[in-house]
């Protein structure tokens, strides 16, 4: 029974250990930086974990975005062959890394700007974070993906389709448009919805997917002369 006492005490003294080196290292010096597009873009791809992606309009015809990044957890950015930017958030981690704090919400925040009806897609996926986007544009495909986060837009515009899905989180927003535009698909569970499950007959494609939270979008229609 003694020795018993004996390793349980020494696992106590390692475990404490283990965790205070956990946390003194979670300490992660973040830096701000920034990256402006040069040339055609034809797409946005963002591929992060435990980011919120804030999304506005560009005051110019290029791509701004604004981001903290540390020595273990910086972005890669690239443009494929097709002109699409891809971003994605890369880690460099111990297995200790993961016993401290997460960084302040500050540094796991990423400020996109992006041209009006320039782009043809914008693909956005993220988790335990939320997605906003404001007077966003595109002449194709918005899909917005949050496992963890809510989904949150004003004045979304889209030539074809608008994809939406969270998980525990919310769906909220307006979209340009008259009701008569959409196709509409709604699946929700474990929540509300203010649209059908689903409508034929527009041009255009709205599909949102809900589960654990609910769905709130309206329509824009937007008159111009």
């Amino acid at each position: 029974m003694k020795k018993f006492w004996i390793i349980f005490f020494i696992f106590i003294i390692v475990l404490g250990a283990i965790l205070i080196f956990a946390l003194v290292s979670s300490n992660q010096k973040f830096i701000a930086k920034s990256y402006v597009s040069e040339g055609e873009i034809s797409a946005i791809i963002v591929n992060v974990a435990d980011r919120e992606v804030e999304v506005s309009q560009s005051a110019d015809d290029k791509i701004h975005i604004d981001f903290y990044e540390s020595e273990k957890e910086y972005y890669n950015i690239s443009v494929s062959e097709n002109n699409e930017l891809v971003l994605s958030l890369e880690q460099n981690k111990s297995f200790l890394d993961y016993f401290g704090t997460k960084p302040s919400k500050t540094y796991r925040k990423i400020y996109l700007q992006v041209p009006k009806g320039i782009l043809q897609n914008i693909e956005i996926t993220t988790t335990n974070e939320r997605i906003a986007l404001n007077n966003v544009s595109v002449n194709g495909n918005i899909s917005l993906n949050s496992n963890g986060g809510n989904i949150d837009f004003n004045s979304l515009s889209a030539g074809k389709e608008v994809k939406l899905s969270a998980k525990n989180g919310n769906i909220n927003g307006s979209i340009v448009g008259k009701w008569d535009d959409f196709t509409i698909s709604c699946t929700v569970k474990k929540g509300e919805c203010n649209l059908p499950s689903y409508k034929d007959g527009g041009d255009k494609t709205l599909t949102a997917e809900c589960n654990n939270g609910n769905i709130n979008i309206e329509f824009e229609n937007i008159m111009t002369s």
